[in-house]
């Protein structure tokens, strides 16, 4: 099972606090700038009804995530088994 892809960008706080708690719980994941990717800008718009919110979490599953909360975050990582508290 692969690792999350979180798209985001350096200036959005969220995707800088979404990255934090990430690497704190050592959480693999793959890191896509949507500002030097603009197929995965475009990727973001549909997952989001053609909105550019980030950060969007991508699961193995295929679910995702748009601008969670930590503890939403928290949740969804320890639910796809990414970590064990």
């Amino acid at each position: 099972m692969a690792g999350l892809t979180v798209y985001g960008a350096l200036w959005c706080g969220d995707c800088r606090r979404s990255k934090r708690l990430l690497d704190r719980l050592h959480v693999p994941y793959t890191w896509i700038d949507v500002d030097q990717d603009e197929d995965a800008s475009e990727l973001v718009r549909t997952i989001n009804g053609g909105y550019r919110a980030i950060p969007v979490i991508v699961f193995p599953d295929g679910h995702h995530l748009t601008e969670p909360a930590d503890r939403d975050l928290l949740n969804h990582v320890e639910d796809a088994g990414l970590v064990t508290l």
